[in-house]
């Protein structure tokens, strides 16, 4: 089965702590990994992907490189407000590939998911991809 992008699903990248036009946070949400957002060099980082309704998630996938401590955030409202935790991880180090993290999220309705970086193996970090199982 062909998961679809985030975006063919409606989904926008609605806020982003740091940016750079090389590499614009909107690229966690074009379903291709060889794009990515990269971060500035200090955290926390965070950015926040709205569903244009509530939908139920079953597992969230994270690629990224350098990562060393995420935290995700959903809420049920419209407005990017009053998150409630889900899970922080520690993903683990890789060298010269990308890490790969599911989150199961058991069915859970979100319309905002807020992924907070709270630390990394280096200064700078990248996300290349965030998909979802519904």
């Amino acid at each position: 089965m062909i998961e679809p992008t985030l975006s063919a699903l409606g989904a926008k990248l609605v806020v982003a702590s740091s940016h750079d036009e090389n590499y614009p946070p909107e690229n966690v949400i074009d379903g291709n990994s060889k794009t990515f957002w990269m971060t500035t060099g200090m955290f926390p980082q965070e950015f926040i992907i709205c569903f244009s309704n509530s939908t139920s998630l079953n597992a969230v996938t994270v690629e990224s490189y350098n990562v060393k401590n995420m935290k995700l955030e959903i809420n049920t409202s419209e407005t990017a407000k009053n998150f409630e935790p889900v899970i922080e991880k520690e993903f683990s180090p890789t060298q010269g590939h990308l890490q790969s993290n599911v989150i199961s999220l058991n069915g859970t309705n979100a319309t905002h998911l807020r992924f907070i970086i709270q630390s990394g193996y280096d200064h700078f970090v990248s996300v290349h991809k965030i998909s979802v199982q519904t």
